[in-house]
């Protein structure tokens, strides 16, 4: 070969590499986007079970093809304390299983045969077809779910044409006496392993990284002996993804990076030990004989289904031995509100962001409804609670509604871009709530510090518009909680029934006033608590109509609001006469 064929070939080889890569990251990011919250669902499902978390974290690594971003997702999740770092193990395991059918699928390229049908299975044939289905998905549909399928489609082709033309490239290279030399070399297995394990932790994908392996095997030259020690040295390269991500989080977040990485070097030793153990003894001879890509796909598969059945009786020890390497202090507190890492797969920053929301919306609950009690009844054990509440509501705000900004820009599915548009709307809301038990607390306050004393009459209006609050609090919490449309159209009924009710106090009050039985300075207390009961039950119906607005995809308050006030709308009026009926003055 010329030196310029040399180039050329090398050139190859690496933009080879470069459209594999890509394309396992389009494929991938289009299979995470697919399978949307249902990734932490079954996460959180696996916690508390080793078994059914090895099956959720094969399940999870095969749905987004990636162990590395699963690692990555399980490092944020327990540096946001939304995970202990011991109910991982299983999860780890289950990730080095499911990382293998990417394996499978590449051993395809290997099929020998001339029958169109042989032909046709082949992965570089029919990536061609997935490749037009996935153009006229992306560029003609409409639809979101089918956008994300076709971008699926792409990736896929785009991988198996990096594959192929790493293949090709290969081909030349193998026939140059120093490339021999190299593969010669790997004949030693500390070499080989190191080997898989460097060049794994640079591209930071075991998958890929099996991938150019069977390319290489293709073309020949590459035995049993070569490749099962780089197999195993691929699975230590993998951790390197869970190590940099682990920088700058808890300690609790940096044993996740520790168990990966010691739960695949315990592995690695044990079988590499077994194995050329067995070899001295009884001297396998497939040992120099060449692999196929398909061997290749088996030997992942059973190294990585061994270590796994062989170490799961063991997570107490990797969970002892992650305590070890990583000491606890007492004072180390450190716990990420939303781990940022989380966002490489979006669909599961949402849902935990969705989780947050309702964190969030139990704290302004509680604060409404101890403040709302709180006048009449001033304690400060409650105000306390209540001040807590509202700096935690503030708190929540800033970080939740930074964060979804920040997820933005990283490629949502429609349901999931609803879900931030809703939480966007709505944090706010709570945050406000907040607010306005803190000016409960000073009306309360003035109460007792003045003496004040409502009229029977009073008493018994407030009684009843509290309970119609109380109401409307309960079912917009309830509605958010369970994204609940149907429930959320309750809200604005009994809204409006809670503005008249407002309406009839502040005019008997008046009433009260002119014949003397009521004073100025007790008005202005009951105008003050008035105030902000309207405007809790208006910040419940601008949550309400988020709901709403974003199950039926109209974004449009006002038209919305107008349309069942005013548009003679059936479930609006019977709503709003049972409420009126209920709570009636």
């Amino acid at each position: 070969m010329t030196t310029s064929e040399i180039v050329l070939s090398f050139v190859a080889l690496l933009g080879g590499l470069a459209f594999f890569l890509y394309g396992m990251n389009v494929m991938s990011h289009g299979l995470e986007t697919m399978a949307k919250g249902k990734l932490e669902r079954s996460l959180k499902k696996a916690a508390s079970n080793k078994f059914l978390a090895l099956f959720v974290g094969a399940g999870i690594t095969i749905a987004i093809q990636s162990s590395s971003a699963l690692t990555v997702m399980l490092v944020g999740l327990v540096n946001s304390g939304l995970l202990e770092f011991g109910q991982t193990v299983g999860v780890l395991m289950g990730s080095n299983i499911g990382t293998t059918l990417t394996a499978w699928i590449l051993s395809l390229a290997g099929i020998d045969g001339d029958t169109l049908w042989m032909q046709l299975l082949k992965p570089t044939n029919f990536s061609l077809i997935f490749a037009l289905i996935g153009v006229l998905l992306t560029m003609a549909s409409k639809k979101q779910s089918h956008k994300n399928t076709g971008n699926i489609l792409l990736g896929f082709a785009i991988l198996m044409f990096g594959m192929n033309l790493m293949s090709d490239s290969m081909k030349p290279l193998t026939q140059l006496e120093g490339f021999t030399s190299l593969l010669t070399a790997f004949k030693n297995p500390l070499l080989a392993v190191a080997f898989g394990a460097i060049f794994t932790g640079v591209i930071q994908s075991s998958a890929a990284s099996v991938g150019i392996l069977q390319s290489l095997a293709i073309n020949g030259g590459v035995t049993y002996g070569m490749a099962i020690p780089i197999i195993m040295g691929q699975n230590i390269g993998t951790c390197v993804t869970a190590l940099i991500s682990s920088i700058g989080v808890s300690r609790n977040a940096k044993k996740v990076a520790v168990i990966h990485l010691s739960f695949n070097l315990i592995g690695t030793a044990v079988c590499l030990v077994l194995y050329y153990g067995a070899n001295a003894i009884f001297d396998f001879a497939f040992n120099g004989q060449e692999i196929t890509p398909f061997m290749i796909a088996i030997v992942h598969s059973i190294f990585n289904v061994v270590t796994t059945l062989m170490l799961l009786p063991f997570t107490k020890m990797l969970e002892k031995i992650a305590n070890f390497v990583i000491r606890d202090k007492e004072d180390d507190k450190k716990q990420a509100f939303l781990d940022e890492r989380i966002i490489t797969v979006p669909a599961f920053a949402v849902s935990e962001c969705y989780s947050r929301t309702l964190e969030m919306s139990e704290y302004a609950e509680n604060a409404i409804t101890k403040a709302i009690h709180l006048v009449g009844n001033y304690n400060q054990a409650d105000i306390d609670e209540i001040l807590a509440c509202e700096d935690k509501l503030d708190y929540y705000e800033d970080k939740i509604g930074t964060y979804l900004v920040k997820i933005s820009s990283h490629g949502l599915s429609e349901s999931d871009s609803k879900k931030r548009f809703r939480m966007l709307h709505t944090i706010g809301d709570l945050e406000r709530l907040g607010d306005h038990a803190v000016n409960l607390i000073k009306v309360a306050k003035e109460i007792k510090d003045k003496e004040i004393v409502f009229s029977e009459s009073a008493r018994n209006e407030l009684a009843v518009l509290i309970s119609a609050i109380e109401e409307i609090l309960k079912t917009t919490f309830e509605a958010y909680a369970n994204n609940d449309a149907l429930l959320a159209t309750k809200v604005e009924p009994l809204e409006q029934v809670i503005d008249g009710l407002i309406a009839t106090v502040k005019a008997r009050h008046i009433d009260r006033l002119q014949t003397g039985k009521c004073t100025i300075e007790l008005g202005f207390v009951l105008s003050d608590i008035l105030n902000n009961l309207e405007r809790i039950s208006d910040h419940c119906s601008n949550i309400a109509v988020a709901i709403i607005e974003v199950e039926q995809g109209e974004m449009d308050t006002h038209k919305y609001l107008n349309r069942i006030k005013y548009g003679g709308n059936a479930s609006f009026s019977e709503h709003f006469d049972e409420y009126e009926l209920k709570y009636s003055l």
